[in-house]
C-alpha cells in the first residue's frame, strides 16, 4: 500500500525555534509517533493563523504533510492551551522543566508511547490546576524514568541485592538504585540516603498519584528528595539541565 501523503498526529510543543525568514521549527512529542519535529511554514509571519497553536507546553491537534525533509504543518487546532502556565513565571519555568527532561531524554524514532504522552499531559494538567507542585514533578520525575528504562532499585541493595531495611542507606547513580550501609559506608561518589527520604521515593514508583497525593513530606525531606533524583538525572544525561537555575533564579 502506498504510504499516504499526510497524516494526523496529538501532540504537546515541547519548543519550537527559528528556521528560515519566516518559518518555525517545531520540536513535538505526539501520542502516535513519540518525538518528531516538523516545519510551520510561515508561524513567524503576524497574521499566521498557526502561532497561537504551536507555542511550547500546548497541547494540539496537527495535520502534517510528507516533504523530502521534515513534515510541514498544514493544520493546527489546540487541545488545551494550559493558559494558567503561560500567566506565572513560576509555572513556565516548572513547565519548561517538564519538557526539556522529555526532550533530554528522547529520541525521534517513530515510536509510540501511550504512557509517556499521557504522564506529560497529566503533570501538566496538575500544574494548570494547582496542584502541589513539587509533588506533580517529583512524580512525573520517577515515573518518566520507569518508563524509560531507568527506574532504580529501592527496595533492595543494588550491589549485594539483599533487602533494604528500614535504616539511613546510600544510593549510587552508578549501580542505578540504593545501597545498604554494609555495601555503601566509604564507597566513593555514593550519596547518603535517609530512611525517611527512600519512604517517599518507593511510594512514588509503586503508587497512583492519588495514593502519592497523600504523601505529606517535610521541607528538608523534600530538598533531599529533589536533590538526589536531580543529581540521578544529570548523572544519566552526562550534563545539567537549564530550566532548574531559570526556576532558582525566579525564586529568588
Amino acid at each position: 500500500m502506498a504510504e499516504q501523503h499526510s497524516f494526523r498526529v496529538e501532540g504537546v510543543v515541547l519548543r519550537h525555534a527559528d528556521w528560515g525568514e519566516t518559518d518555525r521549527l517545531l520540536t513535538l512529542y505526539t501520542r502516535e509517533r513519540g518525538k518528531l519535529r516538523a516545519i510551520a511554514k510561515g508561524a513567524r509571519k503576524i497574521r499566521s493563523r498557526k502561532a497561537g497553536h504551536l507555542e511550547p507546553f500546548t497541547r494540539v491537534t496537527l495535520q502534517l504533510a510528507r516533504s523530502h525533509d521534515l513534515p510541514i504543518v498544514t493544520q493546527a487546532d489546540t487541545l488545551d492551551a494550559y493558559l494558567p502556565i503561560h500567566e506565572n513565571l513560576v509555572k513556565t519555568g516548572q513547565a519548561a522543566y517538564i519538557v526539556e527532561l522529555l526532550d533530554r531524554f528522547t529520541y525521534e524514532d517513530d515510536t509510540e508511547n501511550h504512557g509517556i504522552f499521557r504522564l506529560l499531559t497529566e503533570v501538566l494538567t496538575r500544574l494548570e490546576k494547582e496542584l502541589d507542585p513539587w509533588l506533580a514533578i517529583r512524580y512525573y520525575e520517577v515515573r518518566l524514568l520507569d518508563l524509560l528504562g531507568y527506574r532504580p532499585h529501592w527496595f533492595e541493595c543494588a550491589n549485594c541485592g539483599r533487602e533494604i531495611k528500614a535504616e539511613d542507606q546510600y544510593f549510587s547513580a552508578a549501580r542505578g538504585g540504593v545501597l545498604c550501609p554494609a555495601c555503601g559506608r566509604g564507597l566513593p561518589g555514593v550519596w547518603p540516603l535517609s530512611v525517611e527520604a527512600l519512604k517517599y521515593l518507593r511510594h512514588f514508583q509503586r503508587s497512583t498519584f492519588s495514593e502519592a497525593q497523600r504523601a505529606r513530606p517535610g521541607l528538608e525531606i523534600q530538598n533531599e528528595v529533589e536533590s538526589l533524583l536531580q543529581r540521578y538525572i544529570t548523572y544519566l544525561l552526562e550534563r545539567a539541565l537549564n530550566s532548574p537555575r531559570f526556576i532558582s533564579q525566579i525564586k529568588q
